[in-house]
């Protein structure tokens, strides 16, 4: 494991878990983030102390006072990860320095305390010790575990708060999208922006996805299930969906993504296409592309295949685009060969069902 500051956890068993039977029940339809294990990890900060009080407890409530900061100036961030259950009985997790790392980031852009890489990997590996019995053995299922961070100190003033707290919960989980891998349709949303040039786009707070639940709502109601957003300056170029990145595969065999120029979420799904399609032989690039020219080539085939990729949603593909004046598909609305080869690949690694040549399969138990 990646060095760095540690603690010692506390482990306080939950006196009443979720009987095995209930929780055979609750595990065989979880949905997506509706259920939660038996226990929770809690980390505190203050300054000039630094991280402390490292505990595993039963899942519980969290006390707040109405003038805990983050309640007014939502200093605030997350990840999301999953662990799956292994061949052999065991449990694994995908890439979780990256999402380590990645929350560090978050935190300096937030003017948060960042929590040390070896500390966020060690609260990982505690919670699913004592929770492993909530990882699906069901070959679509995995457990996905949410660290978040918070401003935690009783202050109204317009500062850094000087005290947080670090917890991670974690949820058995089945597919993103209801009914499973399929092409899913996107509403281009030409009223809102998810962020704009030296904002938060790169960071995973919450502020970024509070921003975007209007946008979402309106893609709804135009019988989308996400929201596509185009970048703030020009309203020209795609950016990135609701909570995913998007990737465009070209008849020559080219596969472009939005690049990382502050606005988009760096997203660790969305590395990892990146080197699996390089290492199959495919030319990857990070450019601007534009809507108009999205529109443009479907419609002559130059574009092949268009898919979505993130932690929750793995890749999935994209079939229908939608916006005020009309809609237009890729590929015929279908599922194309390289979309599904890539998340194959993928989710094969991730589940340890295939050589991890990467090193990107982190073993728990």
């Amino acid at each position: 494991m990646i060095g760095g500051e540690t603690l010692d956890f506390e482990i306080r068993p939950n006196p009443q878990p979720v009987a095995a039977a209930e929780r055979s029940a609750l595990m065989a339809n979880p949905g997506f983030g509706r259920i939660f294990t038996d226990h929770m990890v809690t980390v505190r900060y203050a300054e000039g102390k630094g991280w402390y009080d490292a505990r595993v407890e039963a899942r519980a409530p969290i006390p707040m006072d109405p003038a805990t900061a983050v309640l007014h100036y939502a200093q605030e961030i997350f990840e999301g990860l999953k662990a799956y259950r292994a061949a052999d009985g065991g449990v694994t997790m995908f890439r979780p320095d990256a999402n380590a790392n990645r929350f560090r980031a978050s935190a300096q852009r937030m003017a948060m305390a960042p929590v040390p890489q070896r500390l966020f990997l060690d609260a990982l590996e505690e919670l699913i010790r004592i929770d492993r019995n909530w990882v699906p053995d069901d070959p679509e299922g995995s457990l996905y575990l949410r660290p978040f961070q918070y401003a935690s100190e009783v202050f109204l003033g317009v500062k850094p708060s000087s005290e947080y707290l670090f917890l991670i919960i974690a949820s058995p989980v089945g597919s993103y999208f209801k009914g499973g891998v399929q092409p899913v349709s996107v509403w281009v949303s030409r009223d809102y922006t998810r962020a704009a040039p030296g904002g938060t786009g790169a960071a995973k707070c919450g502020g970024n996805y509070a921003a975007s639940l209007v946008a979402q709502a309106e893609a709804i109601e135009h019988g989308c299930d996400q929201v596509v957003f185009l970048d703030a300056a020009q309203q020209r170029y795609v950016e990135e969906l609701g909570g995913m990145n998007v990737f465009y595969v070209f008849d020559d065999g080219t596969i472009t993504t939005p690049p990382l120029t502050g606005t988009i979420l760096p997203g660790i799904t969305r590395e990892s296409v990146m080197r699996l399609a390089a290492d199959r032989g495919f030319t990857v690039r990070e450019e601007q592309y534009s809507y108009d020219q999205w529109r443009a080539d479907a419609t002559s085939g130059r574009l092949r295949e268009a898919f979505a990729c993130g932690t929750a949603a793995v890749i999935t593909p994209i079939g229908t685009i939608r916006d005020g004046d009309g809609e237009f598909t890729v590929a015929d609305g279908k599922a194309g060969d390289v979309t599904m080869g890539l998340r194959e690949q993928l989710v094969t690694i991730q589940r340890g069902t295939a050589p991890d040549p990467y090193g990107w399969v982190h073993r728990v138990l």
